[in-house]
């Protein structure tokens, strides 16, 4: 998300950053282009004048001009700016109710809800932890409610079933009374997909809303419809007391102008975004974490609690009991850290959260396809335990055979063995406590000066 946006600002800000002066005239010119970046990103009208607008009134006085380093104090008001328009800070579920807390997702059809219903159980579950009871009051759509089971299944919660030929309301308040004998902390309820101006469904989720009172109201939306989303959320809001907007398939939209749109026209808070289809891509949404990203700054913080939540913590301590005791690093161990980094998301996963990725070329960011990491534990899984223990051993005709059992060509597992040795190296260098030698050997493993690892 924001890739197109981050290009287009990331210049900006570059020829900001250093100037030592800033005049009325050079803060005009940067806004100019702020602002048609904001317009070719599908950020609303109104939304982009407000924020070009609050940018102006800040920095034209004291705050910039007056400062020290006028070109970063322009910087940081802009990426305060922005995160005010998305709300200024995460907005939190509220479940301070009497069990269960009952929580009814809403949005078109096709947004993703079912989905995001599976991935919020599950961060409910995990991070909240939480008892969790999902129920389908789809009865228009068998094949969601058998959808809802499996996620159910997946993400490890409980499932309350419910059939075509039932009443929403009434699956609902049965789901509820179970709920409260099973001693469940939330409800969530997944609801059919409806339009705004489809009368007769907008009034049948009025009439379950009614029913069952729930504490938070949830509108999923797909970032990709760009400030449609926006438009359709408010739509929504007028008829339904929502608490909230979680938007889906993010990773899909290169602009990102709902993300920005949303808060400021429906006046509701953006809680998740969800990413991909795994019941683990949804994240909580924080605006200034989010603002930074878009300015190219990186999302470091929200990179350490991935690592925090989806690190094998078992495996990460052996590696470093292993390396303290200077036992060779060898190729299991490096696929252990190339599966934990696939459970990340891979290259591309991580990439939109480091600082300075919009100043990386385009024919360099093309080469990570999210094939890379899957490709290398193919090598290393084409190879016996001997090889995989002792490296050394990887001649010539080895080598060839390793290729044709992982279908790559000799050539990439040739690239491969250097990265190796280029980790084998950085660990070295950790056990030995030299901790400058091991950033540099991770700046030559990610690829020196903007290579990449695999092409």
């Amino acid at each position: 998300m924001f890739e197109s946006l981050t290009q287009r600002l990331s210049g900006t800000i570059e020829r900001l950053r250093g100037r030592g002066r800033l005049t009325e005239e050079n803060i005009r010119e940067s806004l100019r282009e702020v602002r048609i970046a904001l317009l070719e990103a599908d950020v609303a009208l109104p939304v982009v004048q407000a924020l070009i607008e609050r940018i102006k009134v800040r920095a034209v006085g004291q705050e910039v001009l007056k400062s020290l380093t006028p070109g970063q104090a322009l910087i940081k008001v802009v990426r305060d700016e922005m995160s005010t328009v998305m709300g200024s800070a995460a907005a939190d579920l509220n479940l301070n109710t009497s069990p269960p807390a009952v929580i009814l997702m809403a949005g078109l059809q096709g947004a993703g809800k079912t989905t995001t219903v599976g991935k919020l159980a599950k961060h409910l579950k995990e991070r909240r932890k939480k008892k969790v009871m999902v129920v389908s009051a789809d009865v228009y759509r068998p094949a969601a409610i058998e959808q809802l089971r499996t996620l159910a299944e997946q993400v490890g919660v409980q499932f309350f079933p419910s059939s075509a030929d039932q009443k929403p309301e009434a699956i609902v308040r049965a789901a509820i009374d179970d709920a409260r004998k099973s001693y469940v902390d939330v409800l969530l309820v997944d609801t059919a997909g409806r339009t705004s101006i489809d009368d007769a469904m907008m009034a049948e989720i009025k009439a379950l809303h009614a029913a069952v009172d729930p504490v938070e109201t949830l509108f999923v939306v797909d970032a990709m419809t760009g400030q449609d989303a926006a438009v359709t959320a408010k739509h929504f809001s007028e008829a339904l007391p929502l608490t909230g907007v979680v938007l889906t398939k993010t990773d899909g939209d290169a602009r990102g102008g709902a993300a920005l749109s949303v808060r400021y026209i429906t006046g509701r808070p953006i809680k998740f975004i969800g990413v991909g289809e795994k019941p683990d891509g949804l994240d909580v949404f924080h605006p200034d974490r989010i603002a930074s990203r878009i300015l190219d700054m990186g999302d470091v913080l929200s990179l350490v609690e991935q690592v925090e939540q989806q690190v094998d913590q078992d495996k990460a301590k052996k590696l470093a009991e292993k390396v303290a005791k200077g036992k060779k690093f060898d190729l299991n161990d490096m696929r252990d850290q190339l599966e934990q980094m696939q459970n990340m998301g891979g290259l591309s996963g991580l990439m939109d959260k480091l600082p300075g990725v919009g100043q990386i070329p385009d024919h360099v960011k093309s080469q990570v396809t999210g094939k890379e990491v899957p490709r290398m534990v193919a090598i290393i899984g084409s190879m016996t335990l001997k090889e995989r223990r002792n490296p050394a051993l990887l001649n010539g005709s080895r080598r060839k055979r390793i290729a044709s059992g992982a279908g790559v060509t000799p050539a990439d597992v040739n690239k491969l063995m250097k990265q190796y040795q280029q980790m084998e190296k950085m660990m070295g260098k950790l056990g030995r406590g030299g901790m400058k030698g091991m950033m540099r050997g991770m700046k030559g493993m990610m690829g020196g000066r903007g290579g990449m690892p695999f092409r």
